[in-house]
């Protein structure tokens, strides 16, 4: 098993998580997928000692037939004790597409999480602020003062923050702990790097929401090829194992809608780079990065 981390302090979980988005349709304007198929995937990632899911409730098909909230409760409720169950609220979906919501909205949008996934309390909630970029100069305490008072009446347990800057990271601090941060981060994207480094510096987990490239970006190079070749693994697996040899507090949450591929992701957890390795790879890490130990 993979290296694991103590989100908050008092969540135990394993790095290589699982993300829902990818359970709804392939890619956009694809068709949704069949739910029985995406439920199979869910049990079969628990079933691999994925004890992490992230979700939102916001999560659906474009056609909105398949929600992933629905789709994790009916998979794995009642839920294991283990089972970290991560959202995030924030945005607003209009008629002219998703916007950024306001802090009247938090409330709701926790509520709708709440009642969607069958929870009586949130293990944890992200902020996300803006859309495609980080909203440097923005001010989130209004928002996440919302969130924090939340935690304070016990509907959630531990807060985060997405699509933040370092000093979003350390505005929010000053108003509640923050457990963990999910921003855009990859092998072939490293430009939030400061923010990882103030959350490993904290020992605060440091997810990124496209591991992959999330079909956004092309993770391929020759470099990271070779190394994949010497190991007898894909490219995909190599830039999980290598997102997790980054940093103790890095989590993965690839996601997936076929089993077969849930399962060569987690096989990355086997996978244990070497200093040549890290070398040889694209951008190699700066020197606050730290090779895991242990294999599996």
């Amino acid at each position: 098993m993979t290296d694991q981390f103590r989100l908050g302090g008092d969540l135990t979980v394993d790095r290589l998580g699982f993300g829902a988005m990818r359970l709804l349709q392939g890619a956009p304007g694809k068709p949704a997928r069949d739910p029985e198929s995406a439920r199979a995937v869910l049990r079969r990632a628990v079933e691999l000692g994925v004890n992490h899911i992230d979700t939102a409730h916001f999560y659906r098909s474009e056609d909105g037939s398949v929600r992933a909230n629905a789709l994790i409760r009916e998979a794995l409720s009642p839920y294991q004790d283990a089972l970290v169950i991560a959202t995030k609220v924030g945005p607003v979906f209009g008629p002219d597409g998703p916007g950024q919501g306001t802090a009247a909205d938090l409330r709701p949008q926790v509520e709708a999480n709440l009642e969607s996934l069958g929870m009586d309390r949130l293990d944890l909630v992200y902020l996300r602020i803006g859309m495609a970029e980080p909203p440097h100069g923005e001010s989130l305490a209004e928002r996440f003062e919302v969130l924090a008072a939340l935690r304070e009446e016990g509907l959630i347990r531990h807060l985060g923050i997405s699509n933040v800057d370092a000093g979003h990271l350390a505005e929010a601090r000053t108003i509640a702990p923050v457990a963990a941060v999910q921003n855009n981060f990859h092998i072939a994207d490293r430009d939030e790097m400061a923010v990882l480094d103030a959350c490993t510096q904290a020992g605060i987990a440091f997810v990124p929401f496209f591991p992959l490239g999330g079909g956004r970006a092309d993770i391929n190079d020759p470099r990271l090829a070779k190394v994949a070749e010497r190991h007898g693994a894909t490219v995909h697996q190599v830039a999980l194992a290598w997102l997790l040899a980054l940093s103790p507090v890095a989590l993965a949450i690839p996601g997936t809608g076929s089993v077969a591929h849930l399962e060569e992701n987690l096989t990355a957890r086997s996978i244990t780079l070497t200093e040549e390795d890290l070398a040889n790879l694209p951008q190699p890490p700066r020197a606050s990065a730290v090779v895991r130990e242990g294999g599996s």
